[in-house]
């Protein structure tokens, strides 16, 4: 199915691009989220006619992302978590334990931004990618801590 991309997509194209996705994808993803409209004659001349509001509202957004980049550049973030004496966690530091810390420290994303090749199991330094927008990748530091037993 041809849909005509209405956003910056990583991996289908740029804002106004037509591109080939399975019917499945545009109906239940791109169509309903606002993100496509499927490609045909009407759509495609209506497109045309907002083209410059979307891409106002596209500049917009990669300028508050690239913002919020450099607010992110050097952040940490240390979470405690419940480890034992070699450092191993009883459980694991995941995507929505960054998302809030990061809450926390007063920065907005959401936990599908978070990067994270796998979760994190033992105590230590890592590096972690925020994906802000399209392009604009932000490497946070993540340092887990072992908690410490209040008796």
């Amino acid at each position: 199915m041809q849909v005509i991309l209405l956003e910056k997509n990583e991996k289908l194209g740029n804002l106004g691009d037509v591109a080939n996705v399975k019917s499945g994808y545009a109906r239940n993803y791109l169509i309903p989220q606002g993100k496509a409209k499927p490609a045909n004659k009407a759509n495609l001349t209506a497109f045309e006619a907002i083209r410059v509001e979307l891409e106002a509202k596209e500049a917009v957004a990669l300028s508050d992302a690239q913002t919020k980049e450099s607010a992110m550049t050097d952040i940490v973030c240390t979470i405690s978590a419940n480890a034992g004496e070699e450092g191993k966690l009883y459980g694991s530091v995941s995507p929505a334990d960054i998302v809030e810390n990061l809450h926390s420290q007063g920065f907005e994303v959401e936990k599908r931004d978070i990067n994270m090749p796998e979760a994190i199991h033992h105590t230590g330094e890592y590096e972690v990618s925020v994906s802000l927008y399209a392009e604009v990748l932000v490497t946070i530091k993540v340092i887990v801590i072992a908690a410490t037993k209040s008796e």
